[in-house]
């Protein structure tokens, strides 16, 4: 069962906001026993002069000491390790001590070097890292994104697509950085998924309750059996909210590995909310995100209710939504692509990405099974990289490859082929490509960031580079980006790149 896109075209809509500071509404009604979902249009918004208001360009200054943050680059080079600081930041003009900042992230810190600009580092920033209960309205975390895009339109578009579909999702915003009174440079903030995200979340109506146990998917594991002791997934998925209970993470992978396709239909509705499911992988299609769940860095979390006893997949990481191609220096969609290539830098049929090789090929000193010897990486894969070309540890881009390292996440694959879950997938896409898609709305999104952008960041971001990247973007809607082939290693007709 290959997935495919709808496009249509674009009419006017009324977009549903609510304000998570004042009120709970409409929380999605899941049933535990059908895995079902009543889904409202709802969009994970905050009131205006709030940390998240997206209709502000906020500031955030980090002060740190510069020999420390050398220090601790060169601890991540010699062993992987990402090591905490203490810094001053000020965000939006008020001051917080003691914050803890690290490295962030993994594809984006293979070109680091003890030489690196501390400006240009990707930092996670924990504001209650050292201080208990320090926090910017409830907000704890959040991480400020390295850029694929001059903009980073294109994921904070994702990110509100996903809650304007009602699905859980990360706030961002557009963000003017520096470190130690360096020039500003425009990146996008997210905020961290945890217990205080959950909280947003729920009463925004977008996860079932506010007491359950949060997961993250480490890169280097995937959604595979490892056997019944739960203390095998505690490398594979690091739990950031809850009880420290895998079980019900155990009892999850045991029926997506373990059960004969008869089973699997009529036992994965009471282990996973399987609408949410269909939704999320309609949402990560038509928003042409190639790095989603069974992408290259397993980017997702898990979040178990234990009101319904149903697993919810929940999306990370957008930086390559909207065909954006994942390279050195930033690969925008719609300025970097090849001559030839369509909106979001896909390629002509038949053609692959300079370095890419045939599917089938193995990479020099690569053997079957895309196992390589101990120690060695692919030839060309980049500094840093693990075995198999990807990157050592944590979540995010494949290593250099652009769309070229596709994985292959085991509940997707059988979820697809199933087909009373591949009917709820087709479903789903065919509902979120009318609501969000043809009404308008994710043009109203769009149009809405940008003018932001270019009321605000005019400073920091090239009117024509924000022009052409809010047109990239736009194109989804109007239904200008059509069905590919994704010629990438013989995909077919009307599959996403990858093949899926």
């Amino acid at each position: 069962m290959h997935r495919k896109k709808l496009w249509g075209v674009v009419s006017t809509t009324v977009v549903l906001t609510l304000t998570l500071a004042s009120c709970s509404v409409g929380s999605t009604d899941t049933a535990g026993s059908t895995g079902t979902t009543d889904f409202v249009n709802v969009s994970l918004t905050t009131e205006a002069d709030s940390f998240f208001d997206s209709a502000v360009v906020h500031s955030i200054e980090i002060d740190v000491d510069s020999d420390e943050v050398l220090a601790m680059v060169e601890t991540y080079l010699d062993s992987g390790d990402k090591e905490w600081l203490e810094a001053t930041v000020v965000i939006d003009g008020t001051t917080y001590e003691q914050v803890g900042i690290k490295l962030k992230g993994n594809s984006s810190l293979l070109g680091v070097t003890a030489d690196t600009p501390i400006e240009e580092l990707p930092w996670r920033i924990r504001l209650d890292k050292y201080v208990d209960g320090q926090s910017i309205e409830g907000v704890t975390d959040v991480v400020v994104r390295s850029n694929n895009t001059e903009t980073s339109l294109n994921e904070a578009v994702a990110l509100e697509t996903l809650s304007a579909a009602g699905l859980a999702s990360e706030e961002s915003v557009a963000t003017r950085f520096s470190v130690n009174g360096s020039e500003e440079t425009l990146l996008l903030t997210v905020a961290v998924p945890n217990q205080s995200w959950i909280e947003r979340n729920y009463e925004a109506g977008l996860l079932p309750s506010d007491d359950g146990i949060l997961w993250k998917a480490e890169s280097e594991g995937d959604y595979s059996w490892l056997g019944d002791d739960p203390e095998l997934y505690t490398d594979v998925f690091d739990r950031e909210a809850g009880d420290d209970d895998y079980e019900p993470l155990v009892d999850f992978l045991d029926v997506v590995n373990n059960t004969t396709d008869e089973e699997f239909v009529a036992q994965l509705p009471d282990v996973l909310d399987v609408e949410s499911f269909a939704r999320y992988l309609a949402v990560e299609d038509l928003i042409d995100n190639f790095d989603d769940i069974d992408g290259p860095g397993n980017n997702s979390y898990l979040y178990y209710d234990p009101d319904s006893g149903l697993m919810s997949v929940l999306a990370w990481d957008h930086n390559l939504a909207f065909g954006t191609v994942n390279e050195a220096g930033g690969g925008a969609a719609g300025d970097a692509a090849p001559e030839g290539a369509r909106p979001g830098g896909e390629l002509p049929e038949g053609e692959l990405p300079e370095g890419e090789l045939p599917e089938g090929e193995l990479p020099e000193g690569a053997l079957p099974g895309d196992d390589l010897p101990e120690g060695e990486r692919p030839s060309g894969a980049p500094e840093g990289a693990a075995p198999g070309g990807l990157p050592a540890e944590g979540g995010g881009d494949a290593a250099g490859g652009g769309q070229s390292q596709q994985g292959n996440n085991i509940l997707t694959t059988r979820f697809t082929e199933t087909p009373e879950f591949a009917a709820m997938y087709e479903d789903a896409l065919e509902e979120l490509q009318e609501e969000i898609f043809e009404s308008g709305q994710l043009a109203s999104i769009v149009e809405s960031r940008s003018e932001t952008l270019a009321d605000e960041a005019a400073d920091l971001v090239d009117s024509a580079v924000l022009e052409s990247e809010t047109e990239t973007i736009l194109a989804y809607s109007s239904g200008e980006v059509q069905e590919t082939t994704a010629g990438q290693g013989g995909a077919q007709e009307g599959t996403r790149p990858g093949g899926r």
